[in-house]
């Protein structure tokens, strides 16, 4: 396939004949050097290899000056099975730039060369051969069949800037767009009565397509961690959740419910025609150059189907110790606490607060060849390579308790239950753990000491979590105030009393707060932080376990010996100047 915009390097060679060759090879193919070239860089890179340098043989040979960055471009797109083309801008047909919304064209980093309405084939160029990916997503996001060629990263450039830069689409223009469509039109007032076949069509619209594409693009973009698609008796909800604060954005017409739930049903692979009864799926894209995963979930209500997305984005996530927002001297506490060679550490906190971030954080420490990891998850978040996750599933009666036992027959080292819930968990968890394995777990309490009477609540002995525990982590999410737009303030005496201050005790001290910009979306904030309670069980502690004391009296005691509460991380983190009064007031309770 050759179109005027686009000009083969290398016509006679079929990108066939070259994909899977050795790099040398393909390079030999296509006539840019010769074998006896190939030879002199191979034995290069043994000598380099032996003085412990490693280097790819074709930045060896630019080094040699037999080839230019732009022909080990042209031999990975030959591997990759791909055809690497000059592209000639002003021949690029008006319908396949219209047929590629800006946002995807900036956001994917490809241009398109041809597009054919009647197959929906659409030709694009992209900068490297690695992003398969932006293929698999145009297929799913957009509907489109994809040849793909690659061409040199500045003629990419150079049709975005002329045919893109500050042109993208804005969610206003798509709205007016989907007003306006007598396609779409025709849904009004039908309610759930419509044909599979009419709804499979409303689904594939492009108008539709479009409109998904951009509010998956903006919601990634942001940060976002959910994204909300909300039926009501007069409208059609959709809302973000950033920074775990819910935004609403402008509203799609309410008769197009069901067209854009469908829609996201087809890319999730579930059931277009199944409204009664709840869906769960999953959708795997490749934004700019990282893997984000949405997890899918469609719920019937009174007025239609409620979806939520759950933004997995892998690259906006620390899955490292030093990362996660603890201090020095909690990060020694907890590396400590992880290299146990048994017991149980527990994690806790209420829904939404990063306790699966911090146990995963753990696991990527520990991971290593040496050591056997096993997790039970509901649902596994995140793929980390050298961990054996498992996921529950009720409908099969495949608990956490069930996969425990079947844990304890698979040797591991280390074990991660994703929550306890009940007895027959927590009695396993500790029989886990008397048998020589490090078990780490999460609770819903509120604070670290309220763990153990949880615990005790579900009917465990005493004597066994005192012989087991090791640690309880509470910890909590605050907005990170906006470093663009941060400014110092002096708090009113309301705001101290909220933290037990008085005027005396903030001497010296300064308080800050965003202002708000365009950067924060104007809240102020930006990002999150967590903050932690560590308490960690020693003989005395334990003591009191076995003698039933309050939690009151434990969490004195734990602070006696040099717990440090939420409430008192969060004023050191106010006294940095990295959150606010609210957000410390809003997440951690007053101890008594």
């Amino acid at each position: 396939m050759t179109t005027q915009a686009l000009k083969p390097r290398s016509a006679s060679i079929e990108p066939s004949e070259l994909k899977g060759r050795r790099f040398g090879r393909v390079l030999t193919k296509l006539g840019k050097i010769t074998r006896p070239q190939v030879h002199e860089a191979l034995a290069l890179q043994r000598t380099r290899k032996e003085k412990g340098q490693r280097e790819l043989i074709g930045k060896l040979l630019v080094e040699l000056g037999y080839i230019t960055e732009d022909d080990i471009l042209e031999a990975l797109a030959g591997q990759a099975g791909m055809k690497m083309v000059d592209i000639e801008a002003e021949a690029i047909p008006a319908e396949a730039i219209e047929a590629l919304p800006p946002e995807t064209a900036t956001t994917y980093q490809i241009v398109p060369l041809e597009f054919d309405s009647d197959s929906r084939m659409l030709t694009v160029a992209m900068k490297s051969p690695d992003n398969f990916r932006a293929v698999d997503d145009l297929r799913l996001l957009m509907g489109f069949k994809v040849e793909a060629v690659v061409a040199p990263e500045e003629q990419i450039d150079a049709v975005i800037k002329k045919h893109y830069s500050g042109d993208s689409t804005s969610m206003a223009s798509i709205m007016a767009d989907l007003e306006n469509s007598d396609t779409l039109a025709a849904l009004e007032g039908r309610g759930d009565s419509i044909d599979l076949e009419v709804l499979a069509g409303a689904a594939d619209d492009n108008k539709v397509i479009r409109l998904i594409n951009l509010v998956l693009l903006q919601a990634i973009r942001d940060k976002a961690s959910d994204i909300h698609f909300e039926p009501f008796e007069e409208e059609f909800k959709m809302r973000y959740r950033i920074d775990g604060v819910l935004y609403e954005m402008i509203p799609p017409p309410k008769h197009l419910a069901l067209a854009i739930v469908s829609r996201i049903k087809v890319m999730s692979n579930l059931d277009i025609a199944e409204r009664r009864l709840p869906q769960d799926g999953r959708i795997e894209l490749q934004v700019g150059s990282h893997p984000v995963d949405l997890r899918v979930s469609v719920l019937p209500t009174m007025f239609g189907e409620s979806v939520v997305m759950r933004v997995l984005d892998r690259s906006n996530v620390q899955l490292s110790l030093d990362r996660i927002g603890l201090r020095d001297d909690e990060l020694e506490t907890m590396r400590e606490l992880i290299h146990k060679p048994n017991g149980i550490v527990i994690v806790t906190g209420p829904t939404g607060s990063g306790k699966t971030t911090s146990l995963y954080a753990a696991l990527n420490e520990l991971n290593e060849p040496t050591t056997k990891i096993l997790t039970a998850e509901d649902p596994v978040e995140y793929d980390i390579d050298g961990l054996i996750q498992c996921q529950i599933n009720t409908d099969q009666d495949l608990t956490f308790a069930r996969l425990l036992r079947s844990f304890l027959r698979q040797d591991p080292d280390i074990i991660l239950v994703g929550e306890i819930r009940d007895l027959e968990t927590a009695q396993i968890a500790v029989q886990a753990s008397l048998t020589g394995h490090l078990v780490f777990s999460t609770l819903h309490t509120n604070d670290a000491p309220s763990s153990i009477l949880r615990l005790l609540d579900l009917g465990m002995d005493s004597f066994l979590l005192t012989a087991t525990i090791e640690a309880i982590v509470a910890q909590r999410l605050a907005r990170r105030i906006c470093m663009k737009c941060k400014e110092e303030f002096v708090p009113t005496d309301e705001q101290l009393m909220e933290l037990q201050l008085k005027r005396d005790d903030i001497a010296n001290r300064t308080f800050s707060r965003g202002r708000g910009c365009g950067e924060c979306n104007h809240t102020g904030y930006r990002g999150r932080m967590a903050i932690f309670e560590i308490m960690q069980m020693d003989d005395e502690l334990r003591d009191m376990v076995m003698k039933e004391t309050s939690i009151n009296g434990l969490r004195v005691e734990a602070r006696r010996r040099g717990m440090r509460s939420l409430r008192e991380s969060g004023l050191l983190a106010i006294y940095e100047g990295q959150t606010t009064i609210d957000e410390v007031v809003r997440e951690t309770i007053v101890e008594e």
